[in-house]
């Protein structure tokens, strides 16, 4: 099935959205068959002119395609891997921060939490909301503006890098919390250490939004698709049009299917349906971290109609 990963619910896959997702390329085979059924009729007016290519041959490039595209879909599947895996250990040192604030700081009696380690915690559900919007090249404070205070919104609403204020700002508590007392030398260091990784998985998922799998690959490989396209059309001519388009359709699905997999994988930040889901991550981050702190908290995860999640 296509594009099958954390994305996509466990739900019908519309028949739509694959299709829109190759109807261009099915347009162009269809045509592309034509053509060479027109051409071979006109060639067979000549005698010594004829279209032919061995059958064996146009399987033989077509096992040849088979292995460069599953190289590619390994090499897509990889950057997609290490995207969710960076979100894993956004979500294991998320819970981790908030727990180590929670029990680490000296709190009143009747206090969950020390007020400003509290809002250290909630900064937190705001940079994971901050970031996977910051990746997706959209507004980076759209859906923080309930967790944290106005006055820091306008501080860092302007930062090139919204994430990165977030922390700068988390971290300037914790000083704060460790020279008032709150925080031993040993305690301070835990959760510094805790700021540092998370600061390491932003670095991570950076490189990946900002590191470009060469397009000339792609290119290069729907070439070999229509080579492939091309040796087999030529091969199939001594078959009646209606049998032979529709074959040619039904051979060159799977090439632009795992193509087409391949290419939107590669990409897990861009805003769609493949994405890794950050939205989602970061929604159950927020339930986690509120449950934790013993806050009220809708458990359910944002309502969708589609068949996947963000």
């Amino acid at each position: 099935m296509l594009f099958l990963t954390s994305m996509i619910l466990e739900k019908r896959i519309p028949y739509s959205y694959i299709f829109n997702e190759i109807k261009w390329d099915i347009l162009f085979v269809t045509v592309f068959a034509i053509a060479i059924d027109i051409a071979d009729i006109y060639l067979k007016r000549f005698d010594e002119l004829k279209l032919s290519v061995p059958i064996a041959l146009a399987a033989l490039l077509g096992t040849a395609i088979s292995l460069v595209l599953s190289f590619k879909l390994a090499q897509s599947y990889d950057r997609w891997w290490e995207a969710r895996k960076i979100w894993g250990a956004i979500v294991n040192d998320s819970r981790s921060l908030v727990i180590q604030l929670k029990n680490f700081t000296k709190k009143s009696k009747n206090q969950i939490i020390e007020p400003l380690a509290k809002r250290i915690a909630y900064r937190q559900i705001a940079w994971c909301y901050s970031l996977s919007k910051s990746l997706r090249k959209l507004d980076p404070v759209e859906d923080i503006y309930r967790l944290i205070d106005e006055k820091e919104i306008d501080k860092i609403k302007n930062h090139l890098n919204v994430p990165l204020a977030l922390i700068d700002l988390s971290e300037a508590d914790v000083k704060e919390l460790y020279d008032k007392k709150k925080l031993t030398d040993f305690q301070r260091i835990q959760v510094d250490d805790t700021f540092v990784r998370l600061v390491a998985s932003m670095g991570r998922a950076e490189r990946i939004k900002n590191t470009v799998f060469p397009k000339t690959y792609r290119v290069y490989l729907q070439c070999f698709i229509y080579v492939f396209l091309t040796a087999l059309g030529i091969a199939l001519t001594g078959l009646h049009s209606l049998i032979e388009i529709p074959i040619m359709i039904f051979v060159s699905l799977p090439f632009f299917l795992l193509e087409k997999t391949a290419w939107h994988m590669q990409d897990p930040f861009e805003n769609r349906p493949t994405d890794t889901a950050m939205l989602a991550i970061s929604r159950a981050i927020e339930i986690n971290i509120k449950q934790t702190l013993e806050d009220e908290v809708d458990v359910e995860l944002y309502a969708e109609e589609k068949f996947y999640i963000m």
